[in-house]
């Protein structure tokens, strides 16, 4: 089976427009086999994840971007996350059933967050937005126009083995080409479901936009990848400090750390939280830090 994972770029060459096409299926296997939801939700997931790898396209920058959801309903935590070459993984919390229909019926009140954490900045660009609308597409369109202040459009579906995305935006220094960006939005509206989720880039911007001049740039291969391991899970029991360690480990044996996004677990017995407490010469007053 040919290899699907992949982004692409493309440009119509006359007009202030670019756009992305990804196409997830290792990688979207991958993600979802350590999560747990109903079909209805694991699809969002699907949709999120292709989602931000296109987002993080949008920008140069080295580090991350995560599309984070959340409310009080009947999906609790829905997180995407990209890195800069191409990396995802994603995760949800939810209610064995959960309600169909808009994003409110799913989440009910809650927020979009979207944020950029670059390796060379410590401080986060991050925004945030109302999680309204009938589909998460819908309130990322809302995120671009009250925080880029750029039209851009995305067409987001998943089942139980794809998950691809269309993004058009206009470009920043080219936001006068009103006439052509209808025309280009118009021919994208006509794509389906079927279509997005089985075609791969060519035919389907041809199908799409077979009269424009458009220039496709090279695949980029995206890919699940988690970003755990057992030094970051050291810092962040460093972090925790001696005295709440201990308390846990008066309860039990062991400290036990698992990752939500790939399943991998960690354990540290008493001789290992001693010595990462020791070799940060962490003290007793140490500050709990979250």
């Amino acid at each position: 089976m040919k290899k699907q994972d992949f982004l692409r770029r493309f440009l119509f060459e006359e007009l202030g427009v670019r756009g992305e096409w990804v196409k997830l299926t290792d990688s979207w296997q991958a993600a979802k086999q350590h999560q747990q939801g109903p079909e209805n939700v694991q699809q969002l997931l699907g949709q999120a994840m292709a989602a931000v790898a296109m987002l993080s396209a949008t920008i140069k920058f080295n580090g991350s971007m995560i599309l984070q959801a959340q409310g009080d309903g009947d999906i609790k935590t829905l997180v995407a996350q990209a890195t800069h070459d191409r990396k995802i993984r994603g995760l949800l919390r939810c209610e064995p059933q959960v309600a169909s229909g808009s994003l409110e019926n799913m989440f009910g009140q809650g927020c979009l967050v979207l944020t950029v954490q670059s390796s060379a900045n410590a401080n986060p660009y991050q925004g945030i937005v109302p999680l309204q609308g009938e589909q998460l597409a819908t309130a990322l369109e809302t995120y671009f126009v009250q925080s880029e202040q750029l039209k851009t459009r995305l067409w987001l579906f998943a089942d139980q083995t794809h998950a691809a995305g269309l993004l058009l935006q206009e470009l920043p220094t080219q936001q006068h080409y009103q006439a052509d960006w209808e025309r280009i939005e118009m021919l994208a509206s006509t794509v389906t479901r079927h279509e997005l989720l089985t075609l791969d880039c060519e035919n389907l911007l041809y199908r799409l936009f077979n009269e424009e001049k458009v220039r496709l740039f090279n695949a980029e291969t995206v890919a699940f990848e988690c970003s755990c391991s057992r030094p970051k899970i050291v810092r962040t029991l460093r972090a925790m400090g001696r005295d709440e360690l201990q308390d846990i480990l008066r309860e039990r044996d062991t400290v036990e750390v698992g990752c939500e996004f790939c399943g991998a677990f960690y354990v540290f017995d008493k001789i290992d939280v001693e010595t990462l407490l020791s070799e940060e010469g962490v003290n007793n007053d140490s500050q709990t830090r979250h």
